[in-house]
Order: structure tokens, then C-alpha cells, then sequence
């Protein structure tokens, strides 16, 4: 499959296509025992959470802290969602991307430090000692995911000789990487799940802290961070669909139709997964972060390297 750069209108249906697989994500969720729904009782009523929930929330006032910071915290509020659309930019939905960029690897990496600042800025800004423990937990678990995630996304590079995602997707056809690559994939995904703080390392947003960065937000304050949320994960879905899964390869039915398909059921697992494993505490993260993922996935590169080599 060959990957071009597409018109500067195709944004619009890509964002589009983003908020819609977040969307999905956030009624699956809800739909999952352990979901936001809670011990709701099953049915249409209890995936159609989310819809009662986004109506409660655009009424809800906003409520604030006596000495706010109200720059940094629209920063950290609405930073996720600019940040995962940014992530998507340089992911190809079948033929095309948005913004074909020659380090689009690179840059999907970047944009995931990006989150550590913003983060942190919606922990930090409202003054208030819950929010600024999550958004502490969250800057020391990304120094446990954050490094095997970065070699984990070499990987596919590394294979195609090239950091440019569409070139990674060119590079699948016949045999996808996940087939080869299985520990990168595995990686990639733990790191989309750490930087969406998403099932068991959303301690950054735990209750135990009394909801974390989400302790202080209020109506569409707190609307966007939780849409943020899912959008990052639909993102990395999205980027580990083109790095491992061939991107929009597939029979029969359209490029962009497969990348979608293929996004929606990567992230599904994620979504379902949440309720099913036990959290994981950032220091614990880091541990096992530094002494067992980072190893492993640098034998993965190691093993990828070498088969390069030696099929020159």
C-alpha cells in the first residue's frame, strides 16, 4: 500500500473520525462490567451513560479554587484533546495522512512528552493538593513507561529503515510486524494506556486520591479532560494500527475502512481490559518499567536490527 499526503480538507473528516472512535470508546466503557457506568444495571440505559453524562456535565457549573491559575489550567484541560488530534495527524488512514511528516515517529513520541507538562499543569494550576498529587503520579509514572515506549516505537522504524509512518505501512505488506515484533506491540500499547492514564495505570486519576488531576474539574472543565482521555487512546490505537497491524491493508473493503476497523478493535480490547486488571501504583510502574519492559523490548530492537542486517 502506498501512503500520500492528503488534501488540507481530509483534517476535518480525520478529527471527525477521532472524536467518533472516542465516542465508541466511552459507550464500550460504559456498556464493560467495571466500566464508568458502575453497578448501573445492563442494557441501553447503561451504555447510554455517556450521553447523560456529557448533557449533565455541559450544565453543570463550573466551580473553582480561591486562587486558580486560569491560564495554565485551560492549558491543562484542554491540552489532551489538542495533543491526541496532533498524534493523528501523522497516522495514514488507508492511502493518506493529514500531515505527512518525514519523522511523523518522532513526533508522535513528542507529543507524548507534551502530555507530561499538560498534565501536570491540570494537577498543578488549581492549587489544590489532590489534583497536584495526580499530576506529580503522573510525571513519576511516565519515567517508568515512558523509555521502553520510545524504544518500543523504534522497532517498526528500525524494520522499515525509516521514521516516517507511511513508510512503516509500506513496509507491512505481506507480512505485518506485530507477527515479528510482538513485545514492541505489547509495550506500545502499556505506554498508550500509561499516558491516557487509562485502566491499571490511571492512578494519576485514582479514587484513592479523590479523582487526582480530575479532583477539581467541573462541568465542561471536566468534559474535556475526560474526552481527552479517551481521545488519547483512541490515537495510540490508531499509531499502533499503522506500526504494527499494516495500517489499511486488508481485502476487499477500503483502505480507510480497515484502518478504522482495525483501530476500533485495538481499541476495544483496551477499553474492556480496564475492569479486568488491577491497578498498578506509579512507583511500581517505574520498577517494573526499568527492570523487566526496557530489557525485553531492547532484545525485540536487537532482534530486529539483526534481521535487517542479515537480509541487507
Amino acid at each position: 500500500m502506498t501512503v500520500e499526503a492528503a488534501p488540507a480538507w481530509a483534517a476535518l473528516p480525520v478529527l471527525a473520525a477521532l472524536l467518533a472512535l472516542a465516542s465508541a470508546a466511552a459507550v464500550l466503557d460504559a456498556a464493560s462490567p467495571g466500566g464508568t457506568a458502575g453497578a448501573a444495571p445492563r442494557g441501553p440505559a447503561r451504555a447510554a451513560r455517556p450521553l447523560a453524562e456529557t448533557a449533565r456535565l455541559l450544565r453543570q457549573r463550573r466551580h473553582t479554587t480561591a486562587v486558580r491559575d486560569g491560564l495554565l489550567w485551560q492549558v491543562g484541560v484542554a491540552g489532551p484533546v489538542v495533543i491526541a488530534a496532533l498524534m493523528v495527524a501523522v497516522v495514514p488512514f488507508g492511502g493518506q495522512v493529514v500531515a505527512d511528516v518525514p519523522v511523523g515517529v518522532v513526533w508522535f513520541n513528542a507529543m507524548d512528552v507534551c502530555l507530561w507538562a499538560v498534565v501536570w499543569l491540570a494537577g498543578w494550576s488549581p492549587d489544590s493538593p489532590y489534583p497536584l498529587v495526580g499530576g506529580y503520579r503522573y510525571l513519576a509514572q511516565a519515567l517508568g513507561y515512558e523509555l521502553p515506549l520510545m524504544f518500543a516505537l523504534t522497532a517498526p522504524a528500525v524494520a522499515a529503515g525509516s521514521l516516517d509512518v507511511g513508510t512503516v505501512v509500506e513496509a507491512q505488506d505481506g507480512l505485518w510486524f506485530v507477527v515479528w515484533m510482538p513485545v514492541a506491540f505489547l509495550v506500545l500499547l502499556v505506554g498508550v494506556a500509561g499516558f491516557s492514564l487509562w485502566g491499571p495505570l490511571g492512578a494519576p486519576g485514582g479514587g484513592d486520591v479523590a479523582g487526582g488531576v480530575f479532583a477539581e474539574a467541573s462541568g465542561v472543565d471536566r468534559l474535556l479532560l475526560l474526552a481527552g482521555r479517551y481521545a488519547l487512546l483512541t490515537a495510540g490505537a490508531a499509531m499502533a494500527v499503522a506500526l504494527f497491524l499494516g495500517g489499511g491493508a486488508g481485502p476487499w473493503l477500503p483502505g480507510w475502512l480497515w484502518s478504522l476497523l482495525k483501530t476500533l478493535a485495538v481499541l476495544g480490547c483496551l477499553v474492556v481490559l480496564r475492569g479486568r486488571l488491577p491497578g498498578v501504583r506509579p512507583q511500581t510502574v517505574v520498577r517494573l518499567g526499568w527492570v523487566v519492559a526496557l530489557p525485553v523490548v531492547l532484545l525485540q530492537v536487537l532482534a530486529v536490527s539483526i534481521v535487517v542486517v542479515v537480509e541487507g
